[in-house]
């Protein structure tokens, strides 16, 4: 019979596969219990959905003990990133990822409100700041009705507003009528973005998406130099065209001390719904190419899918309406490969207590 000696022997080992550290080094074992034929571990690591990357590998580093059954808990402790130069970070806040695109209508807002859902998806918590004050869609994109207003605490907080699971700030919250133009110019709407940003009553979040201006105007390089960033994430198709903004994009936040975590590859593939071929329509290989120029990562391939436009027109990303897909997986494999990044951003720091089961 298996001794739960022997079983904490085999799991110390086992190397999670996003930060290439073992579970002994990481110290995210917190309990592990041995009920039988079944091993019960209870996880603590540093990135959301780690458990899903861990679990074949444990299974695996389980086999030669004889154990078929792992019941497999997390709870994740995601740590705070200290954002870029001098701007000081929000109390309510770890960590702000900034969605961003060298252009429009490369799939930005669509990719920052699935990657905010499936880091929520996943045990984090999350809020999404849409920054986009011209053309704000992330009330649609949240199946948020049109005249939602914030409620106001103490004349001073904004309340975000909740849904899906996260917590929600936007522009188009504050506007009459949803084809309300925003006739402002720069600094006004940069003034605009920064009090929604320090005057939301935001939650205790691990993480706060903001979803960028595209292009690297004046906006969107004010919110770079004064928003307290954790790290960027690069939305781009494989266009040539589009990757000539895109290296602007990462140019911007380098300029400005933000890392860039990684880059994802929009409408990558178009795959034909009649006779299931894939045809590259954008090109290929762009996300790649950009993401080894600039030393980053390519956190992820999307295809160029209806239901991913479908679904968040009707107020249910793709996350939350078909969450077993296959569409719903990709968005959570970007969502972990975020959190393992900002993990390893965080990972120096020298109060680090590491737990070794002996």
């Amino acid at each position: 019979m298996t001794d739960l000696a022997a079983v904490k022997a085999s799991l110390n080992p086992v190397k999670d596969p996003l930060l290439n550290q073992s579970l002994a080094e990481l110290g995210w074992l917190e309990n592990v219990v041995l009920d039988g034929d079944t091993v019960l571990v209870d996880l603590v690591p540093t990135y959301a959905g780690a458990s899903e990357e861990l679990r074949p590998l444990l299974l695996e580093a389980l086999a030669p003990l004889g154990v078929e059954q792992l019941g497999l808990r997390e709870n994740p402790a995601i740590p705070r990133v200290k954002p870029q130069g001098t701007v000081p970070a929000l109390d309510r806040v770890k960590n702000v990822i900034a969605v961003s695109s060298g252009k429009g209508g490369v799939g930005k807002s669509t990719t920052a409100v699935n990657l905010a859902l499936a880091l929520a998806a996943q045990g984090a918590r999350v809020g999404m700041l849409d920054a986009d004050i011209y053309g704000p869609s992330q009330p649609m994109m949240l199946g948020i009705p049109a005249g939602t207003r914030p409620e106001v605490k103490d004349n001073a907080w904004f309340i975000p507003i909740q849904a899906h699971g996260i917590e929600a700030m936007s522009i188009g919250f504050l506007l009459e009528g949803d084809s309300s133009p925003v006739v402002w110019r720069g600094p006004k709407a940069t003034g605009a973005l920064l009090q929604m940003l320090q005057q939301t009553l935001w939650s205790d979040l691990d993480f706060l998406i903001i979803d960028m201006p595209p292009g690297t105007g004046d906006i969107a390089l004010t919110l770079a130099q004064k928003v307290p960033v954790a790290g960027s994430v690069i939305v781009t198709t494989p266009q040539d065209i589009a990757l000539l903004d895109a290296k602007k994009g990462i140019e911007m936040f380098r300029k400005v001390e933000i890392p860039v975590l990684g880059v994802v590859e929009n409408m990558s593939l178009h795959i034909c719904t009649n006779c299931g071929h894939a045809d590259p329509i954008f090109g290929s290989g762009g996300g790649e190419r950009i993401a080894r120029d600039y030393q980053t990562e390519l956190l992820g391939q999307l295809p160029l899918d209806a239901r991913i436009r479908e679904q968040a027109d009707d107020g249910c990303p793709t996350v939350v309406a078909e969450p077993e897909a296959d569409l719903a997986s990709r968005y959570r494999a970007i969502a972990r490969k975020v959190g393992a990044a900002v993990a390893k951003a965080a990972h120096s720091d020298p109060k680090r207590i590491n737990i070794v089961f002996e």
